[in-house]
């Protein structure tokens, strides 16, 4: 049970996705002229990428050029040539009394072949390139940084799959990977963390099954958004998309040979398994790219044969397709924003098709997985809003039983945020507040009882107490704590969070359960001994932990076998280098089988990570990511300092590892990620209060994060960045009308920044679907809502800081048209004569141009 299909986080902006040249080199360069650092080291580097990546993510490379041009002096050469003005022709839009005028609206073209709108983004796109002409060195030097970082000729860590290990080989001067597999030499022998892939004459031969530079010649364009191995490992199925916009061509071709079976599956999603070695199960989609079919085909028929076996009406549902771990099953779910029911297809009984499993209840999610003579169902509810995790039997889905509750949980941390001892925890008579007692040395020094609607994260008083270990216990569970006799506790102001533990997913094996979960914004992996198959399930207790050595770090699963007892992987931090692992679920023995090759003299113990927590104006406490080099940066209010935010669809911005950005941390930036409500990185309820009606606490949420940063003396307003992407790009143009006088400069990534236009038009991709995520502006309160904060609708007469806005031409996600509205308006408006560049990228989509 593994992450959902990106779809379910719509406008998404975070770095998963590779990056090219042209932006990269051109951003940083834009940055580090902004901010006048000191000169460049000689011998830095970043990532490739093309002169102005969309690649704005997250922690991403193409941010990390931006920000180095942009926090510094400004080009010399913009005076020079005019900005693109673009024309104006009123159009009045009207609802519930209040006449909104938008003069761009032309700028919309849903053909993209309007001449005059081409003819706007390519004179902004020109205007760009000629203010940027004047760093072309500095572009050169941190593209050659970037590039010599990049081990070219490489190899995944390979995964093994029956007789094979299949991985994927990087080459000098290739912009895509090649997909490979070798023969295991002794494939009788279990699985052990200890197995290498034998690569040397007397290895089994490397057999290329599919390369991606070959089949991307004569596309500006491509994309492999599947590659799925036959359970007989004699086929693969793979999608492609050769234009961006995220409508794929399914394709079957046989592993050894190469040779296509059959036509092409044409206009469906990246989303496809297959039902025993002779089906497929694939989705399509409507109209507006919503995902609302799931069609069973069997090779060498034709299309037009196959078998829809469910269709979606509800336009605020999607549909979504993945295997269980046994591979015994297939499980299509549907789901909006707040619910998603399963049904399940079984392979061995193909006639049957999908059969219900769980049921379609309003504000209810489940995700199924399975194992044995048991289904293994995660389920949120209002209740259990982070999540339970239930089994119930194959032959009797109604008959659940729960094996991990939901757990509400008190956590006290010091004024520092250094841990201190929580003595007794226990649930207020109205359940909706906590009776805490703190010790504090011998007797227990106070004890109060808090009650109201507590949130995941709020601070819920302050009181003394001691230093001591973290201690977390089930609000449930009234239990004293005692202190252990060698604790010296010293006297300090703590606070007292209201805390639940997460789960997000779970990995099934024949005899383990791996729990993926989450607490006061840290990942985490439980592992748990299963029963043998056959006997009954019962309420998981203890679990044993995998521990991590950075303050702060990301953690993601990775493709595991089954029937091992190997748990597979990936982590990082922002120091780190993505690593895998191979876990023994048995012995707890960890193996390092795999971490990103960073060339260049890259030494990860010249870095600082640290979590800070900034106050928003409600008291909830922020947490923020933080990463600098500890030779250069001299944390007086001098340095630079990249702020990045995203803070939408529940998505967790974990902290990770980008070679690129070592281009700015060597030059003295520091480089912080605020994990703002409306992520999910604290939990369901940290989302909950970051969307809908309470979209401004994500806004004010960053600029307490900025502001936060500025008295802590880690920058000065004259040297603060900030970027976002997507959703995080409305962030960024919130917090610009909001605050432009809190930032040196900007960049906004393919920004959804036209949110009341958008979200009254069902015919754009996504806008039904997110409902319930932005809210529904047909509706007069959410309206005049939405309209307070929708960046476009708020660009006034006022100073802003220097900007750069991307976007993608063939964009599904966010139409080409926002951005170059708010562009537009910006520059029709903003009273001052700091930069503001624009660059659509013609050849793209939403995650930029294809290849490394």
């Amino acid at each position: 049970m593994f992450v959902r299909d990106v779809r379910r986080c719509g406008r998404i902006g975070v770095g998963a996705f590779p990056i090219r040249r042209p932006y990269h080199s051109h951003f940083i360069g834009l940055t580090t002229t902004l901010v006048s650092t000191p000169p460049p080291p000689p011998s830095l580097s970043l990532t490739s990428s093309r002169r102005f990546p969309l690649f704005l993510l997250s922690p991403s490379s193409s941010s990390t050029a931006a920000m180095t041009t942009m926090t510094c002096s400004s080009p010399s050469s913009s005076s020079n040539k005019d900005p693109p003005i673009a024309k104006k022709e009123k159009y009045e839009m009207e609802m519930f009394g209040d006449l909104r005028v938008d003069n761009y609206y032309w700028l919309r073209d849903d053909s993209r072949s309007n001449a005059q709108m081409l003819s706007y983004l390519q004179d902004e796109n020109a205007y760009t390139e000629f203010v940027m002409s004047g760093t072309k060195h500095l572009e050169d030097l941190i593209y050659a940084e970037i590039r010599g970082r990049i081990k070219e000729e490489d190899i995944s860590a390979p995964v093994r799959r029956g007789p094979y290990y299949y991985y994927e080989r990087t080459l000098e001067g290739k912009e895509y990977v090649q997909h490979c597999r070798r023969l295991v030499s002794n494939n009788e022998a279990p699985p052990s963390v200890f197995d290498v892939m034998p690569t040397g004459p007397d290895a089994p031969p490397e057999h290329v099954i599919l390369d991606e530079n070959l089949k991307a010649s004569g596309h500006a364009y491509y994309s492999i958004g599947a590659f799925k191995v036959s359970p007989n490992n004699k086929l693969v199925a793979y999608a492609e998309d050769t234009k961006g916009d995220e409508i794929y061509s399914a394709y079957v071709i046989d592993a050894e040979t190469k040779t296509p079976l059959e036509k092409p599956l044409a206009g469906v999603t990246s989303n496809l398994e297959w039902a025993g070695d002779g089906a497929l199960l694939y989705i399509t989609m409507d109209a507006t790219l919503r995902p609302d079919k799931v069609w069973l085909h069997y090779l060498g028929t034709e299309k037009s044969d196959d078998l829809c076996l469910y269709h979606e009406m509800d336009d605020m549902f999607s549909i979504e397709l993945e295997a269980s771990e046994s591979k015994e099953f297939l499980f299509v779910a549907s789901e909006s924003k707040v619910t998603r029911f399963v049904f399940f297809f079984d392979i061995s009984k193909p006639a049957k098709g999908l059969m219900p499993l769980t049921p379609r209840l309003d504000g209810i999610d489940t995700s199924v997985s399975h194992r044995g003579n048991y289904f293994f169902i995660i389920r949120r509810s209002d209740e259990c809003f982070n999540s339970e995790l239930l089994a119930c039997p194959l032959d009797n889905i109604s008959a659940t039983t729960v094996l991990l509750p939901h757990r509400e949980r008190v956590v006290a941390v010091g004024g520092d945020h250094s841990p201190v001892l929580v003595v007794a925890v226990g649930r207020g008579l109205s359940g909706l507040g906590f009776r805490f007692s703190v010790w504090a040395g011998c007797p227990i020094r106070d004890s109060w009882v808090m009650y109201g609607g507590l949130s995941h994260g709020q601070v819920v008083g302050m009181i003394q107490a001691p230093v001591c270990h973290l201690v977390s216990r089930d609000a449930a569970d009234c239990r004293d704590l005692q202190m252990s006799d060698d604790v010296n506790p010293k006297s300090l102001t703590c606070f007292i969070f209201f805390s639940s533990v997460k789960i997000q997913e779970v990995q099934l094996f024949t005899d383990h359960l791996v729990v993926y979960e989450r607490e006061m914004g840290l990942p985490r992996i439980t592992v748990f001994d299963l029963p043998p198959v056959g006997e009954p399930l019962e309420r998981f207790q203890g679990g044993r932990h995998v521990d991590f050595i950075d303050p702060v770090y990301s953690l993601d699963p990775s493709e595991s076998q089954f029937s091992s007892s190997i748990l597979r992987f990936s982590y990082g931090s922002l120091r780190t280098p993505c690593s895998v692992y191979d876990y023994d679920m048995n012995t707890g023995i960890s193996v390092l089988k795999k971490i990103e090759t960073v060339l260049g003299g890259f030494d990860a113990l010249n870095y600082v990570t640290e979590r800070q927590w900034a106050t928003a104006p409600d008291g909830t406490q922020i947490p923020i990511s933080i990463v600098y080099q500890k030779n250069l940066v001299k944390l007086d209010g001098s340095d630079p300092l990249l702020l990045y935010g995203y803070g939408s669809y529940e998505y967790c911005l974990d902290p990770s590892f980008k070679g690129s950005r070592l281009s700015l941390l060597d030059r003295g930036f520091i480089y912080a990620i605020a994990h703002i409500r409306g992520g999910g990185e604290m939990g369901r309820q940290w989302y909950e209060n970051g969307k809908l009606s309470k979209k401004n606490n994500t806004f004010t949420d960053f600029i307490a994060c900025a502001e936060y940063l500025i008295e802590k003396k880690y920058c000065t307003k004259e040297k603060l960045c900030i970027e976002g992407r997507s959703a995080g790009g409305l962030l960024i143009g919130a917090v610009l009308n909001m605050r432009p006088d809190l930032f040196k400069s900007a960049i906004a990534g393919v920004p959804f920044v036209d949110v009341l236009t958008t979200m009254l038009d069902p015919t754009i991709p996504l806008t039904t679907s997110e409902w319930e995520e932005w809210g529904d502006p047909r509706k007069e309160e959410l309206y005049f809502y939405m309209k307070s904060y929708s960046p476009v609708d708020n660009v006034k007469p006022q100073k802003y800081p220097a900007i750069l806005v991307t976007a993608g031409l063939h964009d599904p996600r966010v139409m080409y048209s926002e951005p170059a509205k708010f562009v537009a308006k910006l520059r029709a408006m903003k009273t001052d004569d700091n930069l503001l560049l624009f660059k659509c990228e013609q050849g793209a989509g939403h995650f930029s141009k294809s290849g490394r």
